[in-house]
């Protein structure tokens, strides 16, 4: 199978990855079927002989010498280093071996370079990172004034496209270190210990000696892998090692144009999990010459609102529909639940380990052992949470774009946003957003129709009104126009007139910002995405929304006719304004009561295709009381859809989007 792409004009290689798991395989020798339990149990045997020799590699080679030799990219004699990263620590003479009396071959060793060399590699940025933090140290402590930001963004290479939150993690370490030796530390290396080594196996630094891929013809969503494995933990010799082979199915993402790529293995928990990388051809993603553009802003509750602006022959801008919101209060609320419990599971596992101490035996021992295990899980649970609502919210914006014929996306540059004086609670829950990985699903998704992701800078999305450009009075709802507050909008200009919320104002300032300024679209060097580097004020004046009368909801003529028809009112209001029948005493009052359910049975679940059925609580049952009130279960688990009750999101739906060329791809 040809591992080269062919590629068309106007399309680009695009690489992504297939999460699957191994289900068994066969032992080409003795012919002997293997159960995915013994399959993951030889490939974890071959990854501790691999991350033993990794840790080998790290512990010798964990100085800042060596890591600025290898970052350097230049050996001793002046030459190139490979980009593999085993190559570059071959060309060095860093070596690696492994135990006494285990017998492995030279593919065993490369993937332990490998693993070893991208760590090292990595490990530059930290360098830098710590070395412009302690060069710039500020006047006080974790507060910085806008003069020292600037000074650590210079003295940090891509300091200014890389976010506060990272600097500011960085410098609570170092006064960490320094509380607790009375010192700052050297280098990055006195403050952070040798990196573990990851039990798996990167098969892509292997020849076919070790390992090979197949496809099969007739069924391009099955392949082939097939690679040695030990038959033993401690194999003594070559006799030791024999070819496994090991049937995938690939999921329906992975085009049947696409060139797989030999996987990376992690065993864990008696199973396998496989990272199949291929590369299929997509359309290239311009970052100029666009007219139909989709704005993104964030926000917390609303985490997204979104929508098309279109831009005329003559340089006027319009909007296309009212725009669209993704709303994740729920999730987010969750996320924030579990980030307080993993805070408190902290503080108990830090509590006994100082009263366990150096102690062998301790009472305390077990139940240190159980928190630090529930610790893992809390951990585990928030980052799965953060993926399900980071992809699911990529999803959802380039659908939109999709949906409206937009060929770029615009969305606001926060990353060097500053979450300050807004309360404890929200400024955590604005630092704990996922915009980052929502950002990166994006470009991801993205790049799979040809739609260009660019993000724009920030300053006054909110504050001036997209369409006249004058600074907005914001109060707390329309109804209320004397309210502070922050969530409407007005336009003080009594010719203009708009008003709207806060996020749908956002959205339409970058949209036009994107598309008046889409000619100086760069390539940032330090991240490699398309970004508008800074505002004009020449083209930030053209930057604006035109005025649209909004036409009948039905179309046509509107103006009245003849008499208006009768309508009979309707015979019983939404909601009756009375109790409902007497009944048995409980122990607190009757609610109204609402519509009677004309289904019998209970309401399904909040998920399409689920045909679970639960009883609910529902308000013309038994209203409880403080003292016997029920447990709390989230709504959406106790219908069987938790995350997705939770996230709530417009379909994508436009009006009238013009007709525009876009090359579209679709899994089969």
């Amino acid at each position: 199978m040809s591992r080269k792409l062919p590629l068309a004009e106007g399309q680009v290689a695009r690489t992504a990855t297939a999460r699957m798991l191994l289900r068994g395989g066969v032992d080409e020798k003795t012919g002997e079927a293997l159960t995915a339990r013994m399959v993951a149990e030889r490939v974890g045997w071959a990854a501790d002989l691999v991350a033993g020799m990794t840790a080998g590699l790290l512990a010798e080679h964990w100085n800042a010498g060596d890591v600025a030799v290898l970052a350097g990219g230049v050996d001793g004699a002046g030459r190139v280093l490979p980009a593999n990263a085993w190559m570059a620590l071959r060309r060095l003479g860093w070596g690696a071996t492994p135990s006494e009396g285990i017998k492995v071959n030279d593919r065993i060793v490369r993937m332990a370079q490998e693993q070893a060399g991208r760590i090292l590699r990595g490990a530059q940025h930290r360098v830098q990172l710590t070395a412009g933090i302690l060069a710039t140290w500020p006047a006080e402590a974790g507060k910085r004034t806008p003069a020292e930001w600037d000074a650590v963004r210079e003295a940090i290479p891509g300091g200014r496209s890389l976010p506060g939150s990272v600097i500011k993690a960085r410098t609570r370490q170092i006064m960490a270190f320094a509380e607790k030796y009375g010192r700052f530390p050297v280098d990055v290396f006195e403050l952070e210990e040798v990196p573990g080594a990851a039990r798996m196996l990167v098969l892509a630094a292997v020849d076919r000696q070790q390992a090979t891929l197949e496809r099969a013809d007739e069924d391009p969503a099955r392949v082939l892998v097939r690679l040695q494995l030990p038959l033993r933990p401690d194999p003594r010799s070559y006799a030791d090692w024999t070819w496994v082979a090991c049937p995938l199915t690939l999921p329906p993402t992975v085009p049947p144009d696409a060139v797989p790529h030999l996987p990376t293995l992690r065993p864990q928990d008696q199973k396998v999990s496989v990272d199949l990388a291929f590369s299929h051809p997509v359309p290239k993603a311009e970052g100029k010459g666009h007219t139909t553009a989709l704005g993104v802003d964030w926000g917390l509750n609303t985490l997204l609102a979104a929508g098309a602006v279109h831009r005329r022959n003559d340089g006027t801008i319009t909007t296309l529909g009212a725009g669209a919101m993704f709303r994740a209060a729920g999730v987010m609320a969750r996320q924030h639940r579990l980030r307080r419990h993993g805070e408190r599971l902290h503080a108990k596992t830090d509590t006994y380990a100082r009263l366990i101490g150096d102690r062998e035996g301790h009472y305390l021992a077990a139940k240190h052992a159980v928190l630090t295990a529930e610790r893992r899980h809390v951990a585990d649970r928030r980052s799965g949470l953060n993926d399900a609502l980071a992809w699911s919210a990529a999803r959802w914006t380039v659908d939109q774009a999709i949906a409206a014929g937009a060929s770029v996306i615009y969305v606001e540059d926060l990353r060097s946003m500053e979450v300050k004086g807004m309360g404890r609670t929200l400024n955590t829950r604005l630092s704990q957003t996922v915009r980052g990985q929502i950002a990166e699903d994006m470009r991801h998704l993205a790049a799979e129709t040809g739609i260009a992701v660019v993000t724009v800078p920030a300053p006054n999305t909110s504050k001036h009104c997209p369409q006249c450009l004058v600074p907005l009075r914001h109060c707390k709802a329309p109804d209320r126009p004397t309210t502070p507050g922050w969530k409407w909008a007005i336009c003080p200009d009594p010719q203009c007139g708009w008003q709207g919320d806060r996020d749908q104002s956002a959205w339409r300032r970058i949209a036009a910002r994107g598309l008046t300024h889409q000619h100086t679209t760069t390539i940032d060097r330090a991240t490699g995405h398309m970004t508008i580097p800074r505002v004009i004020d020449t083209l930030e004046t053209s930057a604006v929304i035109a005025s649209t009368v909004p036409s009948p909801a039905g179309g046509g003529d509107r103006s009245k006719t003849g008499p208006t028809p009768h309508r009979s009112p309707r015979p019983v209001p939404r909601r009756r304004g009375a109790p409902s029948t007497p009944s048995p005493r409980r122990p607190a009052g009757q609610r109204p009561e609402g519509h009677a359910h004309t289904d019998p049975r209970p309401p399904r679940a909040a998920c399409r295709y689920q045909g679970v059925r639960t009883p609910v609580h529902t308000i013309s049952s038994s209203t409880p009381t403080s003292r016997n009130r029920p447990r709390h279960r989230p709504k959406g688990a106790a219908l069987g859809a938790g995350f997705h009750l939770h996230a709530h999101a417009t379909p994508p739906r436009w009006a009238d989007p013009p007709i525009t060329t876009l090359n579209v791809t679709t899994d089969p």
